[in-house]
């Protein structure tokens, strides 16, 4: 493993694109090594806002912004003309499905496009985003050499899969060791040294293919583990057992087991997306994958096991889910971040609206809902006070933020449809509560 160099050692100059929660986190980090960085995204009224200092991102601080635009290491632009002027070009771009869960490579072909228009000699182009084996090689190789330029010869590419987890306090983007695969020796070379002034640990590998693989593989064991226990959640409730404890038991043993937890579903830009880019790429060599064709299954119908839950909630107090006021508390993917992407939240508040509900929500981060590529809600955050509380049939915790007081949530409810376990400590009104 290779180690991270002082900022003394070695200056680059480096073009982020894509200024979202895997590009803005990698730019303070180039920041700080001592690099210069020049952000590229095609959301204007989004690189304005930036080089105003105002993040768009909870977790990066705009005071993290300030000090990047105030040392003049960084600067937002949506000029793509630009493209030529730094030395490494780092492409943070969406990678999601198509209604056919299949690899939606729009963003990433696009981008390569541009690069191929102002690309130069000595450039290095290394893909972040998260893609099948064979991304780099097959397909944004032959877009960037028609510029006429020559792969490993008048220019390098590489690919170093993000490992961005918005939230976890343990680990920050420095911090996370970062495997690094170069379409050939020279490139490899070049990719670590830039990295290396941003990131601690480097995890040089033989191949861009098996970089690419060793992100799909981290995802798709976190959603295979994850359907697994959420398939159990369902059984278990049938048979009167309390999934988590089971899990709280079986996690003393101090080897040979992990934790992972059920949900109302899969969300981030991830998990629910990245297994069905290996199940893609396994049809071209004739192979299903079973194992995340059933996960992916298993999960997606979490919301609507969610919702039959609170149904069956209901009308053991004789009402009906149609016409009942529900009340969504939290819209993040998961606690404590301002990000949506794939939330399970977005998808409950629609079936229940689809069954007659009338459906608000409350998260404090997220104060109104903006258009999506599937979701176009049109929300806005209700104020939580205790007199708003008890006008609604239903309180739904799909997201256990922190700075919710379950035990006063609980005691304004008439209802209460946990997903998350969040009101494992409260003691008084468990008869209100429901775990789904």
């Amino acid at each position: 493993m290779a180690k991270k160099k002082t900022a003394e050692e070695k200056s680059h100059y480096v073009g982020i694109i894509g200024l979202g929660y895997v590009g803005l986190p990698l730019a303070r980090e180039f920041c700080i090594g001592g690099a210069k960085v020049l952000g590229f995204d095609v959301n204007t009224p989004m690189v304005n806002k930036i080089n105003r200092g105002k993040s768009p991102i909870k977790h990066i601080p705009n005071s993290h912004l300030t000090d990047m635009i105030s040392t003049g290491r960084f600067k937002a632009t949506d000029k793509m003309n630009q493209l030529s002027k730094p030395d490494t070009l780092l492409i943070c771009v969406p990678t999601p499905l198509t209604e056919n869960r299949e690899p939606d490579m729009f963003y990433v072909e696009e981008t390569c496009k541009t690069i191929a228009k102002y690309l130069r000699k000595g450039q290095l182009v290394v893909l972040e985003s998260t893609t099948y084996p064979g991304t780099t090689r097959e397909l944004m190789l032959p877009i960037l050499e028609s510029s006429g330029l020559k792969a490993g010869k008048d220019f390098y590419m590489a690919y170093s899969p993000e490992r961005e987890d918005p939230g976890n306090k343990d680990f920050r983007t420095s911090t996370i060791p970062k495997v690094v695969g170069g379409l050939d020796k020279s490139s490899l070379d070049m990719a670590l040294d830039v990295y290396s002034c941003a990131i601690d640990t480097l995890v040089p590998v033989d191949s861009c293919e098996i970089a690419e693989a060793a992100k799909i593989i981290e995802n798709t064991y976190r959603c295979v583990n994850i359907a697994m226990v959420n398939e159990l959640k369902q059984l278990f409730d049938r048979m009167g057992i309390d999934v988590w404890e089971v899990i709280r038991a079986a996690s003393t043993k101090p080897f040979g087991f992990k934790a992972f937890y059920p949900g109302p579903g899969l969300g981030g830009h991830c998990i629910p997306i990245d297994p069905f880019y290996l199940t893609w790429k396994a049809r071209q060599y004739g192979m299903a994958t079973r194992f995340i064709e059933l996960a992916g299954e298993i999960n997606t119908e979490m919301p609507h096991y969610v919702v039959t839950r609170t149904m069956d909630a209901l009308n053991d107090k004789k009402k009906s889910l149609k016409g009942s006021k529900v009340l969504v508390l939290g819209l993040a993917y998961k606690k404590d971040i301002d990000d949506v992407r794939e939330s399970p939240s977005l998808e409950l508040i629609e079936l229940l609206k689809e069954k007659g509900a009338k459906v608000d929500y409350n998260d404090p981060y997220i104060p109104q809902t903006h258009k999506q590529r599937d979701y176009d809600l049109q929300m806005k955050s209700k104020n939580l006070t205790a007199k708003m509380l008890k006008t609604y049939d239903v309180a739904l915790i799909a997201t256990d933020h922190s700075d919710y007081d379950y035990k006063w949530i609980v005691e304004n409810s008439q209802l209460v449809i946990d997903t998350r376990n969040a009101t494992a400590d409260v003691k008084k009104g468990r008869k209100k509560i429901v775990k789904a």
